[in-house]
């Protein structure tokens, strides 16, 4: 009697095989913590064999690995997009709440992604971690590229702490299920907080 317990499997080429991989390790990571998700359920959704993902990742720590790096890269390219739709000459405050909307964008989109790392629930591989810190690192460094020189030198803190303040804003956002309502007045406050701290964008 033929086997009916076998996934159907698609045939696709090599980097639509990648590619719907990564797409259901996302959803598999977006529900469950990292380490209640195993290769076989990823497998299931994919519509392929663990084995066959073994060609594509070393393990699930690097498959993880690649789905947040993943979400880092649409992020970034999402906030240059919109910083290039702005005019020139656009002011600093107008920068910063441009790609500060688009970080709100991505949390409404990915609620329960963007927040599991930070719901203190949930433990990540190091190379995760370390990716997340390098992330962080370049948002700092972006930030510190839309003010004045002389602005980003001396207000080092507060370039970190603009981030920090967004982080805890954010998951009580997503706590609260992400109201649209709620969506100006955080912006209003993470982009205050920035201000206050700098005392004057261009200072």
């Amino acid at each position: 009697m033929p086997r009916t317990d076998r996934v159907p499997r698609r045939r696709l080429d090599p980097d639509a095989r990648r590619e719907a991989i990564l797409t259901a390790a996302a959803e598999a990571f977006a529900r469950e913590p990292y380490a209640e998700v195993t290769l076989a359920s990823v497998a299931r959704l994919a519509g392929a064999s663990e084995a066959l993902l073994y060609r594509y990742f070393a393990g699930k720590e690097q498959l993880y690995t690649a789905v947040v790096g993943l979400a880092v890269e649409e992020l970034l390219a999402a906030q240059a997009a919109a910083l290039d739709g702005l005019p020139a000459g656009a002011p600093v405050r107008e920068r910063v709440l441009a790609v500060t909307c688009v970080q709100l964008d991505h949390v409404a989109d990915h609620p329960g992604a963007w927040a599991l790392p930070l719901s203190g629930a949930a433990s990540e591989p190091a190379a995760t971690a370390e990716l997340r810190l390098r992330a962080r690192e370049d948002h700092v460094e972006r930030l510190r590229g839309l003010l004045t020189p002389s602005g980003a030198a001396r207000h080092e803190y507060a370039l970190w702490g603009f981030f920090g303040f967004l982080d805890a804003v954010c998951l009580r956002w997503v706590r609260d299920g992400c109201p649209e309502h709620d969506r100006q007045p955080l912006l209003d406050a993470a982009v205050g907080a920035l201000e206050g701290a700098l005392g004057d964008w261009g200072a």
